[in-house]
């Protein structure tokens, strides 16, 4: 922004007290035309540094105000100001300015722009003046002062000094030095500061006194002018580095994080400055000293930091000399492995993830490569410490030591071999222990050494032991899963020498085992073939010896297991096609060889490998079409890849034979699905549903598919005659989905295309006479077919979107979803090509169902809005409500491409369709006002809202289908964007109820809001809030219709309009296992899937005291467990809460059941229930009569025998217990007479347990 533009801004002043500096710029003006100068930087400045005289003496500030506006305006024009006037007039304005700095009355509005104009003088200096001394009044003497406020209490002044002192010294004078001339003076002052303070925090701390925290902001700010300055100097001065380092280190060990981050990110800054060529003669000093600085063994405040440090350092280092660091590797492992043995777990983790950075940082990519005598002992020295580790004194950091001996693995690669063959000898013996907790660490690190250093060598330490068991030594089958997960990169031949054999032996068991049973043993047999063969893949993965290893008898066996190995299927195809399409990705890379990224294959080597795969291809593709056909369809997905990636490597002569074979054999196919009668077609139909195979022209459908991008381009008219014969077929909906699918996949290769667009116009027609024969599952496929051909249109070929345009709008209303989308999505592109051709015509007369003498058109985007909107005069409902829909979605998306006129004009019709009696168009009629009331401009929808809302408001009072909420959401949406008053204003006064209501809930919830805010402590909640918003909505269009804060306004129909519901995410399900108490459930059995429940089952009762049980006479049952009218009589033993008779005497006098008196001194009894009671019998209410009557019961209007009988929980109405049981339970004594009143008196009342009343 030039200067000009500055003072512009100021002249016109938004803000109140910008009122003063305008005023003051406009005298200075004034000034300068009286003076005839002109108004140049120069003049500016001369004119304001003589009103500054004006306003501060050197005594204080004459008029804060005016020196305030005063400073301001200079800040903006010196920087403007040649610097010569700057140079020569340093001491002048120094003089002038200081006081504005150093005044205790000096506020920040006027110490911010002294500091910025400070900072311009002091980038305008030269090499001499630098020079100066600091007593002298120069520019050394105005850095103390901005060093002083760099450390101010106030943080804008603080921020703004240390922003300048940035800028002074990331730009020094001209001269031969690399560091600026005053960046030694600007260490020193800020180390000075930070040591001063340090020392008194801790002087504080030893003394206990209770103001530490006090010094703890100060030492803040000093650590962050500390870190401006060494990120402005690149560093630090190599003889203040020792002093730095000791103060840094001491800070990090305090409790507070901000001050350990702080010294952290310090000694990030200076090694980051000495990643540059300039500072390397720093870093071995500054690494000396941090190893020399090493605090006690068991330090464990200040060890983590100390290590971090020294482990960021080494990776400096070996940046800039990545050898020398190799060799000290040794040492340095040493050194930090040392501390794995601290009894602290602090340590131990720092410990570990310094050595787990060394050995990512510090291994050169020469080493593995080509290494010298002197890296292979470097790297037999690391192995030796890492065995080391694995010693018992070591033993508490076994899990961090794993994690050291994995980045080993990662780092060394290929070159562990052999040197770390002992550890895996040890982790493997370790893994083999039964009694061994870390199982899942240490296959983590065996699968590492796998990848390292191949499954050949480390099964000749670890065998599997398997086919042929030796006495004393474990079977390892526990590797094979291991094995499955981690190989890859390694030699083929491995597995045909070690797994083939193994899978025969195991596989010739299970064939032994014949028609028999199977036992368990035969069914883990099946499952370790299985899992041997999932290795594979990982064998398959850019292996090294391809062209070795692949030849014919590996193929023949292959071919074998696929046709008669069903489960095996899976695995062994995606073996195949990891086998070609790895070594494409190498083959295919554009930059130079890098063996470690290619993983030791080379691009030759790998086109190598895709020639000698290509002499397979033939064959192999002919077993897969075989294999393919006789796989059904849900579990085709696999195969069907394998034989892509095999068409992708294939000789074209081959491809071009493969594919004439398949199209005869589908022609023939479709010849004889003619030639059937119904009744054939039938009883095909019944066959097919037995053996759940699809028909053959399906399978041979998707295989011409899936060749059809490889042909070249002269069989592309097979292709499309094909398309042609199936397209037409109705009466077979998935193949024909399958024929349409055809444009789609051609368009996604380069040939393809070409021949899209050279068959545009047949292809046009094609789908024009198709129209008619579309069947329901096949539109979605159409659509897409439409979607692939739209970009491919010639500009004089536009008709075709007005020919298609009814069916794509139609589709807007389809009741299959994805359909809908792809209907919508259609729109927007035809939409998108009209633009992109404007100024072409459209010849009408071309279109279909249009007269011949129909005028052409120009291409443009109101005229597409035209074609859309002439879908409003139909006949139906439904093609109405489909337009306004379709309307929708395209307004939405060139709302911002569109006249203003032609959306008025939109909008005043679809208002008028708010009237229509008719529910289905007013449902598309109300997500077009919420896209309108949302997205489009202000000016446009106010003046609408008088008809608008009362026309809204009618269909408020509608219940179905959800219009009242419609309605309520999108007057949220009106009130939100044009407020609650404008909204009323508009509102019939008969509904102005519903406005209130709205406001009166949106400030309810507000409330509710804020409350719960203050009560979760933070405003976290709306930082939480804004990033759960983010992500739900695939694009801004769903953003603005489905976004709303109130989901009560949910609008529905919005999901026709993107033909998009708004699904709620499912929980997944839980699953549980029913286990039988005895015997462990056994998921190899075909069985177990009967024991897989999705529901909880019930816990079993486990044997104990069980309650006693009475019949409804009273009598105690036993052995009989069927009799339904029992009741169950709680014995003592099953009160948990208390022991013994004193429980049971709490609980009467106390107990949730105990007799209450109430007003009048009656006599009250809870009747709520509690879980506890789920455990009591209910008993039937004709139970309770029968009972009533044997024992003499009255009926309700007579008195009760008993006193509160009826309103106690076992009353007649729950048919729970009391007087249900009539007579006396188990152990109670003897009841009054029936000619005494009560029974149950004061004296004697009796506990309210759950068997007795």
């Amino acid at each position: 922004m030039s200067l000009e533009e500055k003072l512009d801004k100021i002249r016109s002043p938004k803000l109140q007290n910008q009122h003063q500096t305008a005023i003051v710029l406009s005298a200075v003006e004034d000034t300068l035309r009286d003076q005839n100068t002109l108004p140049s930087p120069t003049g500016y400045f001369a004119a304001l540094l003589a009103l500054l005289r004006q306003s501060i003496s050197t005594t204080g500030v004459v008029n804060k105000d005016l020196a305030t506006s005063v400073v301001y305006l200079l800040d903006i024009v010196t920087p403007y100001t040649p610097q010569p006037l700057l140079r020569s007039k340093f001491s002048e304005i120094l003089t002038n300015i200081a006081p504005a700095l150093t005044l205790p009355e000096a506020d920040a509005p006027l110490l911010r722009p002294s500091i910025g104009c400070l900072e311009s003088l002091l980038l305008a200096q030269d090499s001499a003046a630098w020079e100066l001394p600091q007593t002298t009044i120069g520019p050394r003497r105005a850095i103390a002062g901005l060093l002083t406020l760099a450390v101010d209490h106030r943080p804008k002044i603080r921020k703004r000094a240390q922003d300048a002192l940035t800028k002074v010294l990331k730009n020094p004078p001209p001269s031969p030095a690399v560091d600026h001339p005053v960046a030694d003076m600007c260490a020193d002052t800020a180390l000075k500061s930070l040591s001063d303070l340090a020392a008194r925090s801790t002087q504080a701390k030893k003394q206990k006194q209770s103001n530490v925290s006090e010094h703890e902001p100060a030492l803040i700010h000093a650590l962050q002018l500390v870190k401006t300055v060494a990120l402005a100097s690149g560093g630090w001065p190599s003889r203040k580095i020792e002093e730095l380092c000791e103060v840094l280190l001491n800070i990090s060990k305090s409790n507070n994080e901000y001050l350990t981050m702080a010294a952290f990110e310090i000694f990030d800054i200076i090694f980051e400055g000495m990643a540059d060529d300039t500072a390397t003669s720093k870093l071995p000093r500054l690494l000396e000293v941090i190893s020399e600085l090493r605090p006690s063994q068991n330090d464990s405040q200040l060890l983590p930091p100390w290590i971090a440090v020294l482990s960021r350092g080494y990776d400096v280092a070996a940046q800039i000399k990545p050898d020398e660091t190799f060799q000290k590797l040794p040492e340095l492992f040493n050194l930090i492995s040392k501390f794995l043995a601290s009894s602290s777990h602090n340590i131990r983790i720092s410990a570990s993830e310094c050595l787990i950075s060394f050995m990512a940082n510090c291994v050169p990519n020469s080493v593995l490569l080509e290494p010298s005598i002197f890296d292979e002992k470097v790297l037999e020295n690391l192995a030796k410490a890492a065995l080391d580790l694995l010693n018992v004194k070591y033993q508490t950091a076994w899990m961090e030591t794993f994690n050291v001996m994995g980045s080993m693995f990662d780092a060394l690669r290929w070159r562990a071999d052999p040197i770390l063959s002992g550890v895996v000898k040890t982790i493997g013996e370790l893994r083999g222990n039964n009694s061994f907790t870390g199982k899942k660490e240490a296959d983590e690190i065996i699968g590492k050494a796998i990848r390292a250093m191949g499954p050949g060598k480390v099964l000749e330490i670890l065998p599997l032991n398997l086919a042929k068991p030796k006495a004393g030594q474990p079977g390892r089958a526990w590797m094979l899963p291991i094995l499955r997960d981690f190989v890859s990169n390694t030699k083929l031949q491995h597995f045909k020498t070690e797994f083939v054999p193994l899978s025969e032996v195991m596989f010739q068991r299970v064939i032994d085992n014949g028609e028999a049973e199977k036992t368990m043993e035969i069914k883990i047999f099946e499952t370790l073939v299985q899992q041997i063969w999932a290795i594979l893949p990982g064998y398959c993965d850019l292996p090294l010896d391809v062209t070795d290893a692949f030849d014919q008898h590996f193929a023949m066996m292959i071919a074998d297991l696929l046709y008669k190995q069903v489960e095996l299927r899976s695995d062994i195809c995606k073996a195949l096609q990891a086998l070609i399409d790895s070594n494409k990705a190498v083959a295919a890379i554009d930059t130079d060889d890098d063996l470690i990224l290619q993983s030791q294959v080379s691009k030759a080597d790998a086109q190598k490998n895709l020639n000698h795969l290509s002499q397979f291809a033939s064959n192999m593709l002919a077993i897969l079409f075989n294999v393919y056909s006789q796989t059904l369809p849900q579990f085709r997905g696999h195969i069907l890849k394998c034989i892509n990636s095999f068409l992708s490597i294939a000789p074209a002569k081959e491809i071009m034979q493969t594919f004439e074979r398949v199209t005869e054999m589908l022609e023939s196919s479709l010849a004889e699905t003619g030639a059937q009668t119904q009744a054939e077609k039938q009883k095909q139909k019944q066959q097919n549903a037995t053996d759940k195979m699809p028909p053959m022209s399906h399978t041979l459908m998707d295989l011409v598919i899936t060749v059809s991008i490889y042909v070249p381009r002269d069989s592309f008219s097979t292709l499309f005659n094909i398309s042609s014969l199936i397209i037409i077929k109705d009466d077979d909906p998935q193949l024909q989905k399958k024929a349409y699918k055809l444009i789609p996949r051609l368009a996604e290769s380069p040939t393809g295309k070409l021949a899209l667009e050279e068959r545009s116009s047949e292809l046009q027609q094609l789908l024009l006479d198709s129209s008619e024969k579309i069947s329901a599952p096949a539109k979605r496929d159409r659509l897409c077919a439409l979607s692939t051909l739209i970009p491919f249109l010639p500009n004089d070929s536009l008709h075709f979107i007005p020919a298609i345009l009814s069916e794509v709008v139609i589709s807007c209303k389809e009741v299959n979803e994805r359909a809908r989308t792809t209907a919508f999505d259609l729109l927007v592109l035809m939409g998108e090509k009209i633009i992109s051709a404007s100024g072409s015509l459209i010849q009408n007369s071309k279109v279909p169902h249009m007269p011949d003498d129909s005028p052409a058109v120009e291409a443009n985007l109101e005229e597409y809005f035209t074609m859309v909107s002439a879908g409003l005069a139909g006949s139906t409902a439904h093609m109405i409500s489909a337009s306004i829909t379709a309307l929708t979605r395209i307004l939405y998306h060139f709302r911002e491409s569109l006249k203003p006129e032609t959306l008025s004009d939109i909008v005043q019709t679809m208002d008028l369709f708010l009237t229509s009696n008719n529910r289905e168009i007013v449902q598309s009629v109300l997500g077009f006002v919420k896209v309108c009331v949302i997205s489009l401009p202000t000016t446009l929808m106010l003046p609408r809202l008088a008809t608008l809302i009362p026309n809204l408001m009618v269909w408020s009072h509608e219940h179905k289908a959800h219009f009242k909420a419609k309605v309520k959401h999108i007057l949220e949406r009106m009130m939100r964007r044009f407020g609650a008053d404008v909204v009323s204003r508009n509102c019939p006064e008969e509904d102005r109820k519903l406005i209130v209501n709205i406001r009166k809930t949106k400030e309810r919830n507000k409330r509710h809001k804020d409350a719960a805010k203050i009560a979760d402590g933070g405003s976290d909640e709306e930082g939480n809030e804004s990033k759960g918003k983010t992500g739900r909505f695939e694009s801004e269009y769903d953003e603005a219709v489905y976004g709303s804060d109130n989901s009560d306004g949910s609008d529905v129909s919005d999901n026709e309009v993107l033909g998009k519901s708004k699904k709620t995410a499912k929980k997944g399900g839980n699953t549980y296992i029913v286990e039988d108490e005895n015997e462990p459930l056994d998921l190899l059995d075909r069985g177990a899937l009967a024991n897989i429940s999705s529901t909880k089952p019930l816990k079993q009762r486990t044997p104990g005291k069980s309650k006693a049980k009475l019949n409804l006479d009273g009598k105690l049952l036993l052995g009989d467990d069927s009799n339904d009218n029992a009741m169950v009589l709680e014995t003592p033993a099953d009160d948990k809460t208390e022991e013994g008779g004193v429980g049971a005497y709490v609980n009467a006098l106390k107990g949730r059941d105990a007799v209450q008196r109430g007003r009048g001194g009656r006599l009250k009894f809870t009747n709520k229930r509690s879980k506890d009671d789920d455990d009591e019998m209910d008993i039937d209410e004709d139970d309770v009569k029968t009972v009533k009557k044997h024992i003499g019961g009255n009926s309700r209007g007579d008195r009760p025998p008993f006193r509160g009988g009826n309103r106690g929980r076992g009353g007649p109405k729950r048919g729970r217990g009391g007087i249900a049981a009539g007579r006396k339970g188990l152990g109670v004594g003897k009841w009054p007479d029936s000619g005494t009143r009560g029974g149950v008196g004061k004296g004697n009342r009796l506990p309210r347990g759950r068997g007795r009343r």
